[in-house]
């Protein structure tokens, strides 16, 4: 362990934690809670199961990282000791990176387990009975039932971004990993979201649990956010005239599809930026090297599908683009939520074309509030997309019970418009 007795006091000083803890929260640079860590870190510290909900960016990993390492160090045993389940490789190497920073000064041992790499060294490991176990479920799970891992000692399980992992189906295998820790456990749940399943698990896992409810639809403020309509076939044309300003620094551009972000990423590359891409067909380490590669700023442009719209975090990152629109409404604060981190300012911007009309009222109901639209010179739309407010249903021209209409040449060139703009289309019938 390093010398930590030179550390300056913290804001962090007010929760009593252990000294180790103390002096890695300082050597890390952090001076002042976060509001999620404000009202958490007390009832996890008194041992009380905890529910906090609060958006992506806010601080949710110290917020239970500390209570747990706390725990760990006022009662030394071999363990596992603690579970932390993720919904994502990246997401589970995120949190591990940051309790290794907050327990710099102490000689606690913890192991990340995930799908996509070789069993080996996570067993070897998991031989050494570290205290703190970060994982993603299936692989938690794996190991569970070749009785490589043990959970009968987990004192405290840690469920960050539950909603997310609801999204990706992981809910039974969780209630199988929640039969094999022991009963009289602490439970801290952290999500950003309360859909319907993380409401019944909360319900059916947590015992009297402190509730604290931060998280709001919206997306914070440090993010400037706009829609921006385009064409489709203008998309790649507007991409390259955001990148090319002067305040993009470095940006996350998601796309729906793996094959798009992939082909978007080989493309940007041609065009002379700095780019890679990230999607689920890469094996684990070319997604390790991808994201190292967009953390030390080798690499200026991360082409990425939702695979990482909540698994990545990196500082610094001046825009997010959507490409395309999310599939989901909840994952478009998720998405921009990569900037305007840790109280940074931000800007994110979405490409809209006249098929998203659906997704937009969707969103806009979730969040509260239209969205701001903005236009590009050179790069507006055929239609524009409004509000949910002033959005006005299109509809076909009248036709009389023969079939005819009325009007005359008139009323034909009005259907033929209507048709063109994507109508429904009647069949004619043939004379005969």
């Amino acid at each position: 362990m390093s010398d930590y007795k030179s550390i300056a006091p913290t804001g962090f000083d007010r929760f009593g934690l252990h000294k180790t803890l103390v002096a890695g929260i300082g050597d890390a640079g952090f001076d002042t809670p976060r509001p999620i860590q404000v009202e958490t870190i007390p009832a996890g510290l008194a041992g009380r199961d905890v529910l906090g909900l609060a958006q992506t960016g806010t601080g949710k990993t110290a917020a239970f990282a500390l209570p747990l390492l706390d725990r760990l160090l006022r009662d030394r045993r071999p363990g596992p000791r603690a579970l932390v389940l993720a919904p994502t490789r990246e997401l589970a190497t995120q949190i591990a990176k940051e309790i290794r920073t907050l327990a710099k000064f102490t000689n606690l041992k913890m192991i990340t387990i995930y799908g996509g790499v070789s069993m080996y060294n996570q067993v070897h490991g998991l031989r050494k009975r570290p205290e703190i176990v970060v994982g993603c479920p299936g692989r938690v799970l794996d190991l569970l039932q070749q009785k490589v891992l043990r959970l009968d000692q987990v004192e405290t399980l840690v469920l960050d971004e539950a909603d997310h992992m609801f999204d990706m189906g992981f809910l039974p295998d969780i209630r199988k990993i929640l039969a094999a820790v022991p009963d009289d456990r602490q439970n801290l749940l952290f999500s950003a979201t309360m859909p319907r399943e993380v409401r019944r698990l909360a319900d059916d896992l947590l015992n009297s649990p402190h509730v604290v409810e931060l998280a709001n639809a919206a997306p914070v403020s440090t993010i400037d956010h706009a829609l921006v309509m385009v064409p489709e076939q203008r998309k790649r044309d507007l991409l390259e005239h955001v990148l090319t300003r002067e305040d993009c620094d470095s940006a996350i551009v998601f796309t729906r599809t793996k094959h798009r972000a992939r082909r978007l990423a080989e493309q940007l590359c041609k065009a002379g930026h700095r780019a890679v891409g990230i999607q689920g067909n890469l094996s684990q380490a070319q997604r390790d090297r991808a994201m190292r590669g967009f953390r030390t700023r080798r690499y200026d442009i991360l082409v990425a599908t939702d695979i990482v719209a909540r698994g990545i975090d990196v500082s610094g990152v001046s825009h997010v683009i959507n490409f395309d629109v999310p599939n989901t409404p909840e994952a478009y604060t998720h998405r921009i939520g990569r900037t305007g981190r840790s109280e940074n300012e931000g800007v994110a911007c979405t490409f809209v074309t006249g098929s998203d009309h659906g997704w937009l009222r969707a969103t806009e109901r979730m969040i509260g509030s239209p969205i701001q639209r903005r236009q590009v010179e050179g790069f507006e739309a055929d239609t524009v997309v409004h509000s949910p407010q002033r959005q006005q249903r299109r509809r076909p021209p009248r036709r009389d019970a023969r079939g005819g209409g009325r009007g005359g040449q008139a009323q034909q060139q009005q259907s033929n418009n209507w048709q063109q703009s994507g109508g429904p289309r009647r069949r004619r019938r043939r004379a005969g």
